[in-house]
């Protein structure tokens, strides 16, 4: 397992310490769960993101506070829009030993015959939730499409019975579908949708906005 994330205690609240705080390179954050009291700390966002790579985004991280090891999940994180820094984290300790619940990122594997045919692959659900230990939380949900065809779905109710892992996820909840091709008259007029939308209205005896 990867070095342990060194944290440091937090207790000014204002815009200004925070503001402080990511200045100096570090991610304001808080840590609550198994046997531990919600706490506000922060951590180095250089070694977050550098043990992230290394354990992956589901991972098990190790989070050092005050003086003591927690094995940890980055339950939430909160980023910025415009340069992707990350503003705030919220570390989930758990229990190695019991199951939770997580959200992964279904990956798709295979190419498609639909697809060869000219169909379009669509991922309505990007993710799914599965109960699982920390121990064996997966990069990624793995679903093979190289059988389907256009008009195809798959859902969970699909996959639950040969996964390897609990899924939560309702049996309808769709991840994959293979949609026909759109035809040049559907195309045309979702190019005069777009344009429509993206035409600005012209504002009469409206007051200026301050």
């Amino acid at each position: 397992m990867s070095t342990a994330i060194q944290s440091k205690s937090r207790e000014v609240k204002t815009r200004s310490a925070l503001t402080a705080l990511r200045n100096d390179g570090f991610i304001p954050s808080v840590v609550y769960g198994y046997n531990t009291e919600s706490t506000p700390i922060a951590v180095k966002e250089s070694d977050l993101l550098k043990t992230l790579r290394e354990v992956g985004r589901n991972g098990v991280l190790k989070l050092e506070v005050d003086g003591k090891q927690l094995n940890v999940v980055l339950n939430d994180f909160q980023e910025d829009a415009l340069i992707g820094d990350i503003r705030h984290a919220d570390f989930l300790a758990i229990d190695m030993a019991e199951e939770l619940e997580v959200d992964v990122t279904v990956h798709l594997v295979g190419n498609s015959v639909g697809e060869k045919e000219g169909g379009v692959v669509q991922q309505p659900n990007r993710e799914v939730t599965i109960k699982v230990k920390p121990s064996d939380i997966p990069e990624s949900f793995e679903v093979d499409i190289s059988e389907m065809q256009i008009g195809d779905t798959i859902t969970v109710a699909d996959v639950r019975a040969k996964s390897k892992f609990e899924i939560l996820s309702d049996d309808d909840y769709a991840l994959v579908l293979i949609s026909a091709p759109r035809t040049e008259a559907e195309m045309e007029e979702l190019e005069a949708d777009a344009g429509a939308a993206n035409a600005e209205p012209e504002v009469i005896g409206g007051k200026e906005e301050e």
